[in-house]
């Protein structure tokens, strides 16, 4: 820890989120330097080159979550993030130096990279909510959320004001440009503790007291200590009992298909084709450049921060299975629609499709993309939490994987419209999960979530159902 000193609150929640901005950040520049890339390297008539470039940060995040969750627990939550910031720094950097025509090395470069996106997907919630007074954990993901679609936004307006430079620096200086943030990252947690909670479970009593005293009032000290010993003596009584296998038991895994399948669908629902191709997306419509469609990822990153925004003014007012069911099935429709339009008016404005698309991503973030992970942080019962959460974690970047590396495979063997048609169905289909197989969360113990997630209960759900309507 850098200094004795008091931490002030706004600090810790700055760098924290510094974290997710880094992380919306390597996820959204690609989208403005793909089509500089494309034409400096002569590779628009390569889907499947381009997929694996674009999809390569989220295999590599994939295996980033895992390794650090891991890593994190033997050596802190701190020292992996800044870990990690390094590599989001070293990772940036060899994307901008890549050689000429060097596919595989960008590639490579962008599954590095991928890692440290994994990793801070992973530890900086975690990190935020153990340094957190407890009434403030519960805003934690809806706040996370927006830092991280806040992290894309600005990739998108530093892409657009990057676009003049000519084409071979035009890319490069986009994928560069996020060392900056690693590096003010890095420098902010050199200043911030460790987390108690990791002390505690370390035997560094004396130290977690010493961090304590730094981020907490005098009278707050003594019992967030015994609270913290005493989680950390339920939780590990829970992992010595549990196992992989455990996620299979009957009294589990119902909770588990069900977590795990809500955050598999948030991905394979089709949201990142939007965020990683909207430039080429715009082009096939119109026939443009699309280099010169760089506004467009501006417009639907405004989007995602103001609906990250609503989702924390109404989060504690409706149910999770209401918001869902009602932004996954316009979410759905959204994507269908073109489709028809298109094959009974020939004559159709091309920029229908973009209209549409912007639909899709105002409910998209607002419901699924922030709800998601409030639903698997309430789902999972303390024996299994931290394996099901992994498990379900891995789903979502499988996910984005497949959507990211698949998208431009499919747009060059059938129009982009039936293409987001297939999304759309499964959106819907997501939509027929949530009401058969996701109980109700939201304001419910996990004893009782539990008793309403029995297999008795699968189909109807009828006191959720209720509920949910209640609140519409």
């Amino acid at each position: 820890m850098g200094t004795d000193k008091k931490i002030s609150s706004n600090f810790i929640y700055f760098f924290g989120s510094f974290g997710g901005i880094l992380f919306g950040y390597d996820i959204g520049v690609m989208t403005g330097a793909l089509p500089f890339l494309q034409s400096d390297w002569g590779i628009k008539g390569e889907p499947a080159v381009i997929g694996f470039i674009t999809s390569g940060v989220m295999l590599g995040a994939i295996f980033g979550g895992a390794i650090a969750g891991q890593l994190s627990d033997k050596f802190g939550r701190r020292k992996m993030i800044l870990a990690a910031a390094v590599v989001f720094a070293v990772g940036s950097l060899l994307c901008a130096a890549v050689p000429p025509n060097g596919s595989a090395f960008l590639i490579a470069a962008r599954i590095f990279l991928g890692l440290a996106v994994g990793a801070a997907s992973a530890l900086v919630p975690a990190y935020m909510a153990e340094l957190s007074p407890a009434k403030l954990r519960g805003r934690l993901s809806g706040l996370n959320q927006t830092m991280i679609v806040s992290g894309m936004l600005i990739s998108y307006i530093v892409d657009y004001l990057l676009k003049d430079l000519p084409e071979h620096w035009a890319w490069r200086v986009m994928l560069g440009a996020a060392a900056v943030p690693a590096l003010i990252l890095f420098i902010g947690v050199l200043r911030l503790p460790e987390s108690p909670r990791y002390l505690v479970r370390h035997g560094f009593e004396d130290e977690a007291v010493r961090v304590l005293t730094i981020i907490r009032k005098p009278d707050q000290i003594e019992a967030e200590l015994a609270d913290i010993k005493a989680t950390n003596a339920i939780e590990e009584s829970a992992s010595e009992q549990t196992s992989w296998s455990s996620l299979l038991d009957g009294k589990y895994r119902y909770l588990v298909i069900a977590g795990v399948g809500v955050a598999a669908f948030q991905q394979f629902q089709g949201a990142n084709a939007i965020f990683y191709y909207i430039p080429l997306i715009v082009s096939d419509a119109t026939g443009a450049e699309a280099g010169s469609a760089l506004m467009w990822p501006i417009i639907q990153g405004i989007i995602l921060v103001l609906g990250s925004l609503l989702f924390l003014v109404i989060a504690d007012r409706y149910n999770r299975r209401t918001l869902l069911t009602i932004g996954g099935t316009i979410m759905g429709l959204s994507f269908i629609f073109p489709a028809i339009l298109n094959s009974v008016m020939s004559d159709a404005n091309p920029m229908m499709v973009v209209v549409f698309l912007s639909i899709y991503v105002a409910l998209y973030s607002f419901t699924w993309a922030p709800l998601t992970w409030v639903i698997v942080g309430e789902m999972f019962p303390l024996a299994i939490r931290g394996r099901a959460s992994g498990l379900a974690s891995s789903f979502n970047w499988l996910g984005s994987f497949v959507v990211a590396l698949l998208f431009p495979i499919m747009t060059a063997s059938m129009q982009q419209e039936h293409v987001f048609a297939i999304f759309g169905v499964i959106c819907l289909l997501g939509v027929a999960f949530i009401r058969l197989r996701v109980p109700e969360t939201k304001g419910r113990s996990l004893e009782e979530i539990q008793a309403n997630a029995t297999p008795g209960r699968k189909k109807g759900l009828p006191s959720e159902t209720a509920d949910a309507a209640s609140n519409l």
